[in-house]
């Protein structure tokens, strides 16, 4: 299981994604360009000292992370999404794409993706948070494909 952000623009955001990666255990691609830098201290403020622990790996285009992607099928989470995301049968070898806060993912992306998922929201609602949206459908993942961390208690 991995997460992917497609060119972020809101460092907080990918700070709060690079936390739920590394208290998970899911790896997570950034891919560029990103609408910030990667020094921002707001993306350091909103990761804490998580983004140390986080397994990440930054790609320069679509292109490039394309090429680089491990196996697997790449489900992106958009508001045209076809499948509410809780009717989904996840595997452990999916990557969910999470696009642009300001502008989602262009066509091509949206071809490329082996799913498009939504979130149910209530009428009148248009759009989750990027990170909470994150959070809810990696958590429903995790938990379809067993993959949770174990509890220490």
């Amino acid at each position: 299981m991995r997460l992917a952000l497609y060119e972020p623009d809101i460092p907080q955001n990918t700070g709060a994604i690079l936390r739920l990666g590394a208290c998970l255990g899911v790896p997570v691609d950034l891919i560029e360009p990103m609408g910030f830098l990667w020094e921002d201290r707001r993306l350091k403020r909103a990761g804490l000292d998580y983004l140390a622990a986080a397994h990440y790996a930054r790609h320069a285009s679509w292109a490039k992370y394309r090429a680089a992607r491990e196996p697997g099928r790449l489900v992106l989470l958009t508001t045209k999404g076809d499948t509410a995301y809780h009717r989904f049968a996840f595997r452990a070898d999916d990557t969910l794409l999470l696009g642009r806060e300001t502008g989602g993912v262009p066509e091509s992306v949206h071809e490329a993706a082996d799913a498009r998922l939504r979130i149910p929201l209530r009428r009148g609602a248009r759009s989750l948070n990027v990170a909470l949206a994150a959070a809810l459908v990696l958590g429903e993942a995790l938990r379809q494909t067993a993959m949770l961390p174990e509890d220490p208690q």
